[in-house]
C-alpha cells in the first residue's frame, strides 16, 4: 500500500487520529499490551564478521542473501516515514509496504509534505512508540541527526541514506549511487538515481530490518 498523504492544516488531534488509520491494518491497536517481538530465524554467514564486530557508526558489507533466514516476528510494529514525492522515495517506500505486507508486519504511515513538517512527523513517528522507524527520503536526513539522538531508546533504519554521525539507534542501508548525508555535505558523486531500483529497494529494507533484529545497530549496512 502506497504512502498516504495527510491532509495540511489539520489540527492535532485530528493528525493524530488520521495517522492511526493510515497503516495497513486500520483494525490494529498498537495501545494493547503485546509480547515483546522477536527475531524468527537466523542470519546467514557473510552477514558480518562475528569475530570483529562493527564499530560505532561503522559499515559492514553482507554477503548477498544472508540476511534472508531473519524476519520479525507476526505483528512487528513499523512506522514508515516519508518525505518527499519523487521516484526514489516512492520506490523506497514501496519496498517498505511491500515487505510488511509480506511479513504481517503491523505498518503506520507518516508522511511529511512540507519543511515544516520535518521535525513534527518525527515526533509523530516516536509518539506511536513503535519496534522501528524506518525513514525514506533525503529531506528527512537533517531533521533525523537533529532529533535521534534525544530518543536513543527508539530504533531507526534509514534506507537510502545516512546520517553524516549516527547514534547507537540509527541504521542505515545504502549503497553506492545512494548515500546521502546531509545538504551540509552535499551530494555524493556516485549519487546515481537510476540505482534506486524495486529489487535494491527490497534488499535494502530486508538487510537493514535484520541487522536491527539482531542488534547490529548505529551502524551502515552497504549493499553491493
Amino acid at each position: 500500500m502506497p504512502p498516504r498523504l495527510l491532509p495540511v492544516g489539520l489540527p492535532a488531534a485530528a493528525v493524530v487520529t488520521a495517522l492511526l488509520v493510515s497503516g495497513c491494518s486500520s483494525a490494529d491497536d498498537w495501545s494493547r499490551p503485546r509480547p515483546k517481538p522477536t527475531a524468527i530465524g537466523a542470519l546467514g554467514p557473510g552477514f558480518f564478521d562475528p569475530t570483529a564486530p562493527p564499530a560505532p557508526a561503522g559499515t559492514i558489507t553482507p554477503r548477498p542473501g544472508s540476511w534472508d533466514g531473519l524476519r520479525p516476528s507476526k505483528g512487528y510494529h513499523v512506522v514508515l516515514l516519508t518525505a518527499g514525492k519523487d521516484a526514489r522515495t516512492r520506490t523506497l517506500a514501496s519496498a517498505v509496504t511491500k515487505w510488511a505486507d509480506e511479513e504481517h508486519v503491523s505498518l503506520k504511515t507518516i508522511t511529511a509534505t512540507k519543511p515544516t513538517d520535518f521535525i513534527p512527523r518525527i515526533s509523530d513517528a516516536i509518539d506511536l512508540s513503535p519496534d522501528l522507524v524506518i525513514s525514506v527520503g533525503n529531506d528527512l536526513v537533517d531533521p533525523l541527526a537533529l532529533v535521534t539522538a534525544s530518543h536513543l531508546d527508539q530504533q531507526f533504519l534509514v534506507v537510502g541514506a545516512e546520517l553524516a554521525e549516527p547514534t547507537e539507534n540509527v541504521t542505515a542501508a545504502d549503497w553506492t549511487g545512494a548515500s546521502f548525508r546531509g545538504e551540509g555535505l552535499g551530494m555524493s558523486s556516485s549519487y546515481d538515481p537510476a540505482t534506486f531500483t524495486p529489487e535494491r529497494a527490497a534488499r535494502a529494507v530486508r538487510a537493514g530490518v535484520a541487522a536491527v533484529l539482531s542488534d547490529l545497530t548505529g551502524i551502515v549496512v552497504w549493499l553491493d
